[in-house]
């Protein structure tokens, strides 16, 4: 797998860990210069954040980053059940997930259903 798929694979599932380890991640693949030592450094991020629990801020941060995927989509009750479960979110209690996995397969948004963000809520 390349590391752009790899990436795409990880992108929001390590937003909702970490905005610092998603902006130090977004800055070794800037100008598209992939190197080995990026290649590690990319890698010792991703299994660093497999033992950091979600906060509310960075989940409501990934969330509207998935939810834009939807925005424009949405029907006004599937808009209202977001802004509800939004208000309410927090890592304890997150029914925004589940919703937001649901909406992707309604929407069928492959680049979400790929993702690791959306698999592991399936699988939770």
């Amino acid at each position: 797998m390349s590391w752009q798929s790899d990436w795409a694979y990880n992108k929001y599932w390590v937003m909702a860990r970490s905005q610092q380890a998603y902006n130090e991640i977004r800055n070794l693949a800037k100008n598209n210069q992939w190197t080995k030592e990026k290649e590690h450094k990319y890698e010792q991020i991703v299994i660093d954040l497999e033992n950091i629990t979600p906060t509310r801020a960075t989940l409501v941060t990934a969330y509207q980053h998935v939810w834009g995927y939807f925005k424009k989509i949405a029907n006004d009750d599937e808009k209202k059940t977001y802004l509800k479960y939004l208000d309410a979110l927090s890592p304890k209690s997150d029914q925004l997930g589940p919703f937001l996995a649901d909406l992707t397969d309604k929407y069928e948004v492959k680049y979400l259903q790929k993702s690791r963000i959306i698999l592991e809520i399936k699988k939770s």
